[in-house]
């Protein structure tokens, strides 16, 4: 549509080249750099001010609250803090001042953490007389839930000298993440692919292997895999004992707490019973049929005699072009989400689109050295900011927007409905609201492709890809992360043989007999960088699980689907995720959506191979 960005192929405007309508407006955070330095000042002054309430937490309700009040408004300054410097630095990874404010940012943080570390000790300490008389005080009705959960951690939670001493070690927990991040993504070279076009040699990447392996040629394919694996290779043994060394750090700081296991403690916090884990990989184990049955379908339209695993992410649906320009792509978007009613669409609408030329969302495309990919992001006191890299060419991007847009809206429901201390959910619930969004564009835009038959195969291609990407591999993920952890705990050194092996095994069990796998392809197992956060790839595969069993209830079902949807959307943490998702009508410690959205890929596998 008029005014939407007409990009060009051939060169990445800078940052200051890209319109300012085109850019989110951090204002609500703050006017600029300068009043961010001004703010960050108060953080010193406001950890004096918390060490002053040392000893008086327990004597009174007033007491406590008067604590809690500054913990609000510290946590509020350090959330707006953090978050303006994260998005700044995100807008141009090269911008030294953006790098350096969240640096200074994250060294204030961590000493802060330390600084206060007696105040959960301190809290826990209170009898259990006591605390519930406070608790019992209406002028602490805002913080229950929070105190509550508080308490929860009580039997985990050590002395105040203790705590503070792994405040102190918390930078040091992530080395190994660190160390991982910088041997892959700086210091080892991958070298160059020749696609044989007019472009000549193209550098092989983590950015750009996702690429060559949805090269139609697939020489180029089977070149970039062997290519890309061979560095890991070289530097298997290095790569494997950081990965150890994470490991053994989760199951020492579970043992330190006293969890049964390092599982046991990543669970926690949800509130998630482990037997919700073990139901998801049981559930899957028992319906890779269909999975292994896709497999064959792609070896087939593939023409393949043996089908390897650089050839199964290739597009064997023709890639479409649809042209959308953003405010086009805006239109499909809210169409699509219409059945969740009018505050919803022209709250999200308003969001992407703005208002007097100035989104207060969204910042739009690609600029040197903005991040790569699509978030949504924000604070208490801000929007519910969505960075995206979009291409009017590419479909896909519609449905990065839809998904981030679900981010996006379920933090501005969460936002109005609780204070502070209880609006974030949890990952558990984040992916709930985005893949919903997904899915329901990818019913709207099937169900008015009309006679279109390439645009209704190469949507539901697209989308048992997705659940592919998000049950099936997500849970060989989470398999893994359980195996070696289980390892760990036994007294099992995670060596590099052993790595591989168990990786290996999990590669043959989900992709079935019909792959054929390289020497090297149990390598993929020391790339992934979410293994560095333990036990969290899972809720991938149980969102996607909830999120399709809701979308089929809103689509089909009345206004008490909706309205329970929009409570799960309202609770924000005021409940744990599994409540949370009773509430708007799942229930994930059954296996029963899980083997709902097994039989829905089963059906669209089945309508695949039909279009086929």
């Amino acid at each position: 549509m008029a005014g939407d960005m007409v990009k060009t192929v051939n060169k990445i405007p800078t940052r200051a080249e890209i319109e300012q309508k085109d850019k989110w407006d951090l204002s609500k955070l703050f006017k600029s750099d300068a009043d961010w330095d001004a703010a960050f000042v108060k953080l010193d002054a406001c950890a004096e001010k918390g060490l002053g309430f040392k000893g008086t937490l327990g004597k009174s309700a007033e007491n406590l609250l008067h604590f809690l009040d500054f913990e609000k408004e510290l946590g509020i300054l350090e959330e707006n803090l953090g978050c303006y410097a994260q998005l700044r630095q995100s807008e141009d990874e090269g911008d030294g001042a953006a790098r350096t404010m969240l640096g200074k940012f994250m060294m204030a943080y961590a000493k802060i953490e330390a600084f206060l570390a007696w105040s959960a000790p301190e809290i826990q300490a209170i009898p259990d007389f006591d605390i519930k008389a406070f608790l019992a005080d209406k002028r602490l009705d805002e913080y229950k839930i929070y105190l509550e959960k508080l308490l929860r951690f009580k039997p985990y939670i050590l002395s105040e000298k203790e705590e503070r001493i792994i405040a102190m070690q918390s930078e040091n927990r992530g080395l190994a993440d660190d160390a991982f991040s910088a041997l892959t993504n700086v210091d080892m070279d991958f070298g160059l692919i020749d696609e044989g076009g007019p472009t000549g040699k193209l550098p092989l990447t983590h950015s750009t292997f996702s690429l060559f392996l949805r090269n139609s040629d697939r020489n180029v394919r089977k070149t970039a895999y062997n290519q890309f694996y061979e560095n890991f290779d070289r530097h298997k043994t290095t790569i494997a004992s950081l990965y150890a060394g994470s490991v053994k750090n989760d199951v020492i700081q579970a043992r330190i707490r006293g969890f049964s296991s390092a599982r046991a403690a990543a669970l926690f916090p949800d509130n998630v019973p482990e037997t919700v884990y073990d139901n998801l990989i049981d559930t899957i184990n028992a319906n890779l049929e269909p999975l292994h049955r896709y497999y064959a379908l792609r070896k087939k339209a593939l023409g393949l005699s043996s089908l390897c695993h650089y050839d199964v992410y290739v597009p064997f649906v023709a890639d479409i072009k649809r042209r959308h320009t953003w405010n086009e792509a805006v239109d499909v978007v809210c169409s699509a989400l219409s059945p969740l009613g009018p505050e919803y669409v022209d709250t999200l609408q308003n969001g992407l689109l703005g208002s007097n030329g100035h989104p207060a969302w969204a910042d739009r495309y690609e600029n040197k050295g903005k991040r790569s990919g699509a978030f949504s992001s924000g604070c208490y006191t801000s929007d519910p900011y969505i960075l995206i890299n979009y291409k009017e060419d590419d479909i896909g991007d519609v449905f990065t927007l839809v998904h981030e847009g679900g981010h996006s809206m379920h933090s501005w429901y969460s936002k109005r409905a609780n204070p502070f201390m209880q609006y974030n959910y949890s990952i558990f619930e984040a992916e709930v609201a985005s893949t919903f969004n997904e899915e329901l564009l990818f019913r709207y835009m099937l169900g008015n492709a009309g006679s279109d038959k390439e645009l209704k195969a190469w949507l539901i291609n697209h989308r048992v890809d997705d659940i592919i990407g998000t049950l099936y591999r997500q849970t060989m993920f989470a398999e893994f992360e359980k195996r070696t952890h289980e390892l760990e705990e036994a007294g099992s050194p995670l060596t590099v043989e052993l790595l591989r092996s168990e990786y290996r095994a999990l590669l043959t069990k989900y992709f079935g007999p019909e792959l054929a796998f390289e020497e090297v392809s149990d390598l993929e197992g020391l790339r992934i960088p979410h293994f560095y956060n333990a036990f969290y790839v899972y809720k991938y595969s149980t969102g996607i699980s909830a999120a399709l069993a809701l979308a089929e209830g809103v689509l089909n079902g009345g206004s008490a689907e909706r309205d329970n949807y929009f409570a799960f959307l309202k609770s924000g943490g005021s409940r744990y995720p599994i409540e949370a998702l009773k509430v708007a009508g799942v229930d994930m410690s059954s296996p029963k959506p899980v083997e709902a959205v097994c039989k829905r890929f089963s059906q669209l596998v089945d309508e695949l191979s039909a279009y086929l």
